[in-house]
């Protein structure tokens, strides 16, 4: 009887590795268990709170000045291959969060508590999206290397009033076109 089920195993593995090997390449639609499509679009309520936090902050800014744009106006996360476009706005993200807390940090915090819940969420739901991805396969490059490399250096470089004014003049169009974009998945032009 054991014998049997031996084979019956070896006849099961050999089967299964005829059927070719695993790709190793990012994938080019969307991925199971990967659901950003309830991020097209924000409802009102939640876009209010973004514009109330961005015009009270908008005010505040003093003195600021960039050596460079950060977010630079003809960038287009459609201009990437699709499983780069959540890679690029995780990292945007990243940064935009980064400076919105420690603007809250500073006393800003009442006026930022529903857009930084609401940023998080969003961020923890495309990490999973991200990580879910496989990780062998070609690494950031062309455009998207680009794009990561300056979000990375933009923190050491400029000063902390252009990342402020950076990122708040940036707020929707990371909400609006680059989290519409690829929640749109294979649909983003």
């Amino acid at each position: 009887m054991a014998t049997v089920w031996v084979l019956v195993l070896v006849t099961a593995e050999l089967c299964l590795a005829r059927a070719g090997p695993v790709p190793t390449f990012k994938p080019t639609t969307t991925w199971k268990g990967c659901d950003m499509g309830r991020f097209k679009s924000l409802s009102p309520r939640e876009l209010e709170a973004f514009k109330k936090a961005k015009d009270a902050l908008e005010n505040s800014l003093k003195n600021w000045s960039c050596g460079s744009r950060l977010f630079p106006k003809n960038r287009e996360l459609s201009q990437l291959q699709m499983w780069e476009r959540p890679v690029a706005l995780e990292a945007e993200l990243a940064l935009t969060l980064k400076v919105l807390e420690t603007m809250a940090d500073r006393s800003h915090g009442g006026i930022l508590d529903q857009p930084l819940h609401m940023l998080r969420h969003i961020r923890s739901e495309l990490q999973a999206c991200v990580s879910a991805q496989p990780t062998a396969g070609p690494q950031p490059r062309g455009l998207l290397h680009h794009w990561l490399h300056r979000l990375h250096e933009a923190s050491k470089k400029e000063s902390q009033g252009c990342l402020e004014a950076s990122v708040l003049f940036n707020l929707f169009r990371l909400l609006k076109k680059d989290l519409e974009c690829v929640a749109s998945g294979d649909l983003c032009v």
